[in-house]
């Protein structure tokens, strides 16, 4: 994390003399020691984001989709005078063991237009949906398959 930060210094100083280099080496190194001491900043963390970030763009290129398949499905209840809203509640386990996959597969429901998730605790959801096929799918969906993936 020093090394971006530092490199992020000269960067934004357009220019490379001595003064500038170590004052960011000094500026760097403070914020590298605060980091850690006040952030709970780690090798292991940063390296764990690493590991995660191409599963974290596939699922948020699916989460894209899914927002704009959900977003042409409710206009279509919202103009089609033979469409009615029939709402709708499904409980279902997601069966995924972390906190963090269970609060990102709440917030893309929620996302997702034409559903809202009303509880969540562990691996437990109730979903609300505006018509029941779209809450038809949810337990084997294509975030929860995604969500699997990570560590």
């Amino acid at each position: 994390m020093g090394l971006p930060l530092f490199c992020i210094w000269i960067l934004l100083n357009g220019r490379v003399t001595p003064e500038i280099v170590i004052f960011g080496l000094v500026i760097s190194a403070v914020l590298l020691i605060f980091s850690i001491q006040f952030m709970g900043w780690s090798w292991k963390r940063e390296r764990f984001l690493f590991q995660v970030a191409p599963l974290f763009a596939l699922y948020l290129c699916n989460l894209l989709r899914e927002t704009i398949i959900a977003a042409w499905n409710v206009l279509t209840v919202a103009f089609n005078p033979g469409l009615h809203p029939e709402p709708f509640l499904i409980e279902f386990h997601s069966g995924l063991p972390h906190d963090y996959q269970n609060v990102l597969l709440a917030n893309s429901i929620t996302l997702t237009p034409g559903t809202i998730t009303v509880f969540q605790e562990h691996d437990r959801f109730v979903v609300h949906a505006l018509r029941k096929e779209y809450a038809d799918g949810l337990e084997n969906s294509s975030f929860i398959k995604i969500l699997k993936k990570f560590p």
